[in-house]
């Protein structure tokens, strides 16, 4: 897969900004809309949502409609205008939505038997970098400006490091900042050589092709992040809510386990916490991103 990167802008693999699946809900007068964000290759993640949203309908009883967003913030804008009921997205994503919305936790991913993971820095293997200090003046990608593993938690171990005095200082420190559109899409600029390294997900090498993982690897990683939220925005019909949420349990019994691979591919799910990201809130208020 070949990857192009844009000065701070969204990198989008899909045809159009927003691809919606499925018959349009406009004359139903009950049913679900699930905004996903472009974590993967959209054009891969536009056949797992088809797959995930005919069995949620199943199990709902009503029609549920799938579609990919550009990034967190047209998530996040998804939910405020009524066009999005529920949407997965970030920690950081999530805490920034639950500020400007009141949008409501419901589940969290649970990953590799943990419910929490790390942001890492990657590199080349081959590229001789070997500490964070060797990025200086160096170019790199991460996924999204408002992603907590793919951004804010990478950025923030060259603060601890004493190269960067927060985010509004990085372009001094770095030679250019991209913003890829997602983990993959990060991952493969860094991997075909477009930048010296990517801010992503502990788990983000896994996207690349088993050679281009032989070829990578991290030198910094971040403190433990709230795994990933799934949030409904507020005012979504409670009964139809709780119905959502005993269906994505139900992804955690033997027999549905393998649909698990249609969304991002977590272990499980677990009914969220809203004290458990109150690191995630204490981190975006100490850059400037909630009051």
């Amino acid at each position: 897969m070949s990857i192009r990167l844009s000065r701070r802008k969204t990198l989008i693999l899909s045809a159009a900004g927003a691809v919606s699946l499925g018959t349009r809900l406009a004359a139903q007068q009950e049913g679900l809309r699930l905004a996903f964000i472009p974590q993967e290759n959209p054009e891969k993640l536009l056949g797992d949502i088809a797959a995930i949203t005919g069995w949620l309908a199943d199990q709902i009883g009503v029609p549920v409609e799938g579609f990919v967003t550009i990034d967190h913030a047209a998530a996040v804008e998804a939910l405020r205008n009524g066009d999005a009921d529920i949407s997965f997205m970030g920690a950081l994503p999530f805490v920034l939505a639950e500020a400007e919305i009141g949008a409501v936790p419901l589940l969290s991913e649970v990953y590799r038997g943990a419910p929490s993971y790390t942001g890492r820095i990657f590199v080349r293997r081959d590229s001789g970098i070997e500490t964070l200090a060797d990025l200086g003046g160096k170019d790199i990608a991460f996924a999204d400006p408002i992603s907590e593993s793919g951004y804010l938690y990478p950025l923030a171990e060259f603060v601890e490091a004493g190269l960067v005095a927060g985010p509004g200082d990085a372009d001094a420190f770095f030679g250019r900042i991209f913003f890829a559109g997602g983990y993959q899409q990060a991952m493969q600029a860094m991997a075909e050589g477009l930048v010296e390294a990517a801010g992503a997900s502990q788990y983000a090498d896994l996207l690349l092709t088993p050679q281009q993982q032989a070829e990578v690897i991290w030198i910094a990683e971040s403190e433990p992040i709230p795994s990933h939220v799934v949030i409904a925005r507020p005012g979504l019909d409670a009964d139809l809510r709780s119905r959502f949420v005993d269906a994505m349990m139900r992804l955690n019994e033997a027999g549905n386990r393998d649909l698990l691979r249609y969304l991002y591919g977590p272990d499980g799910y677990v009914r969220a916490d809203p004290a458990a990201y109150d690191g995630v809130r204490d981190m975006a208020r100490r850059y400037g991103l909630l009051g």
